[in-house]
């Protein structure tokens, strides 16, 4: 495995030795940060239109419009969130932990209050979950950038960086399969709802608190970097250009919205088409079961077909279980079952990979200007997620409400079971297509980023040598101009 230089983040002025690979430990605590994370956000994703329809009493498209306009606001919070994390710089903790010590318990808060609506008539409680909801996502944003940026700063092996994306994944992915397998199965027509919701994000509180502050005291940077605190024009100046950085979250915008449209009505799906919620629970342990089987599997997969390769092998994979879950008769219930199963082994092995990409273009954007911006290249990246989710989560709602949704029925209609099918089938299908095939032209590959880390680290020792430093705007050909004893093959 390649090394890398390290700085300690608690004395930087520390002497820097090579580092081959990351502690156990530090890979769990990462992976705790995630699972706390989504104790937010794989909530709010799962059951936030549930709640505003059917406890709360917010009308299907009322509700859809309202996903969508506060998911566009947390995209540009992410940049707002990206711009403060570069420009912020603690000598004892790094670039990214303090976000996470000191924003966690407002984001968990957050959460709680977003899921308990006032019935202080429509247009009051319309009025409460948008600045309630955009709340959490502002909250979210402020520790969700900094956690995700700091797995670029962690390592910059690739194998590495997969086992934090997996990590990352199974972390999320318990918390998705618990509150699948415990909570899912409470969502019923006449169970009181609000007292479920209230006790277990309170609940969330607690644990969430102590997953996160075991990530802050486990999880460490370790890549050195030149500049600390990163000015607006250097931030945007690693992103111009960053050909696959915008590739990326392109083929991720996309492939969120199928993701979110089928994990918002997949509830819907079982409940009301397959008429079949108990299998929720058997879906969520099926995930877990997924999750930990491609996890032992991916470094493996990532050395031998390389990152973009298994990204792409997920979209077609989601594609496959999406065209399942819409065309499946409701009478074939272990059809769309299966569907619904092979959407999730797509999404596990994207999820798993996709941050590990993500952090590959922020060594090509310090490669191409010599600065290196975490937190920016992250919150764009997050930027288009985040819009894909409320697209994904808008024509979730919509589909509902075209089809003719009735909130509260046990049997619903013909053309709503339609509207529901297409929510969770047919979104995800056309919009894995569509990243795949963007994904295509993806041309950061695992070797050329091996390219990119020795360059870097080779002007690194030019300039703690004390030799002229090289112009990062200098094509590699000129680059390997100056140096002797070239060894390394052709980037451009």
């Amino acid at each position: 495995m390649s090394s890398t230089t390290i700085v300690n983040a608690d004395n930087p002025a520390a002497t820097k030795e090579p580092v081959t690979g990351l502690s156990k430990l530090s890979i769990l605590g990462y992976g705790a940060g995630d699972a706390a994370n989504n104790l937010a956000f794989t909530t709010a994703t799962m059951f936030l239109l549930v709640y505003y329809t059917d406890v709360a009493g917010i009308s299907a498209a009322a509700a859809g419009t309202l996903l969508l306009v506060v998911r566009v606001f947390d995209a540009f919070a992410d940049v707002f969130a990206g711009r403060i994390v570069d420009r912020a710089y603690s000598k004892r903790f790094g670039k990214f932990r303090p976000f996470i010590m000191f924003g966690s318990v407002p984001l968990l808060l957050l959460s709680a209050a977003t899921f308990s609506v006032p019935q202080i008539g429509e247009s009051g409680m319309l009025i409460y979950a948008y600045c309630t909801y955009a709340a959490l996502g502002l909250a979210y944003s402020l520790v969700n950038i900094p956690f995700g940026s700091m797995a670029g700063a962690m390592t910059q092996t690739p194998t590495g960086r997969a086992k934090l994306a997996s990590a990352r994944t199974i972390g999320g992915m318990i918390v998705g399969a618990g509150l699948g397998i415990f909570v899912a199965p409470l969502i019923v027509p006449g169970a009181d709802l609000q007292a479920t919701f209230t006790i277990m994000t309170l609940s969330f509180v607690v644990v969430g608190t102590a997953l996160y502050m075991f990530t802050v005291f486990t999880a460490k940077e370790r890549v050195v970097r030149t500049v600390t605190n990163v000015s607006l024009k250097q931030s945007l100046a690693t992103l111009k250009g960053n050909k696959p950085l915008f590739m990326l979250c392109i083929s991720s915008f996309i492939f969120l919205t199928g993701m979110l449209a089928l994990s918002t009505v997949q509830l819907y799906y079982l409940r009301d088409v397959l008429h079949a919620l108990p299998l929720y629970a058997a879906l969520s342990i099926f995930q877990i079961v997924a999750t930990f089987g491609l996890a032992a599997f991916i470094p493996a997969i990532v050395r031998k077909f390389g990152k973009r390769t298994a990204y792409m092998a997920g979209g077609g994979i989601m594609a496959v279980g999406g065209l399942i879950v819409f065309l499946a008769p409701a009478s074939m219930v272990w059809l769309g079952f299966s569907g619904l199963a092979i959407c999730l082994i797509g999404i596990i092995l994207v999820n798993m990979i996709v941050w590990a990409l993500e952090a590959d273009t922020v060594e090509y954007g310090e490669w191409k200007t010599g600065v290196r911006a975490e937190g920016m290249t992250y919150a764009l990246f997050s930027f288009t997620r985040k819009t894909g989710q409320a697209v994904g989560g808008a024509l979730a709602a919509f589909s509902l409400a075209w089809g003719g949704y009735a909130a509260g029925e046990s049997v619903q209609t013909a053309s709503a079971e339609l509207g529901i099918r297409a929510g969770a089938g047919l979104v995800p299908l056309v919009a894995s297509v569509i990243a795949i095939a963007v994904m295509i032209f993806y041309p950061l590959t695992d070797k050329r980023h091996a390219v990119i880390v020795a360059e870097i680290a080779e002007r690194r020792i030019r300039a703690e040598q004390g030799e002229p430093p090289v112009d990062p705007a200098l094509s590699t050909a000129s680059f390997r101009a100056q140096r002797v004893g070239n060894t390394l093959p052709p980037l451009d």
